[in-house]
């Protein structure tokens, strides 16, 4: 028995040419180049998902490292100091406080430097 798709055909190239509004040239309008455009944003999507978690964790490290040397420190010594101060606050929750209390990162700070140098 014959199947007639064209209603689901139809159906599918209407909903990837939605998926690709916007896009340049023919990628908006030709169904074969958006699917090849979508099959590209969708790769780049995937991989970047995993890379702005090392972004971000990059972004962190060059705040608390610029807050450290405000205070006489450089970023491995003061990550040090919070280890054996016991100090356990993420690199992100670091990064905020640096940015928004500059109070709070001086107090923390004070007890990274004694605990690296006892």
């Amino acid at each position: 028995m014959r199947i007639k798709r064209s209603l689901h055909g139809r159906k599918k190239r209407r909903a990837t040419l939605e998926r690709a509004k916007g896009y340049r040239g023919q990628a908006k309008s030709s169904y074969r180049r958006a699917k090849e455009a979508l099959l590209k944003a969708d790769r780049y999507a995937y991989r970047d998902r995993r890379n702005r978690k090392r972004d971000f964790r990059r972004l962190w490290i060059v705040r608390i490292n610029a807050a450290a040397r405000e205070h006489g420190m450089s970023y491995s010594v003061f990550m040090h100091g919070l280890k054996r101060a016991g100090i356990e606050l993420d690199r992100k929750v670091l990064a905020d406080i640096a940015v928004h209390d500059r109070d709070a990162f001086r107090r923390i700070a004070e007890a990274a430097r004694e605990a690296a140098a006892s």
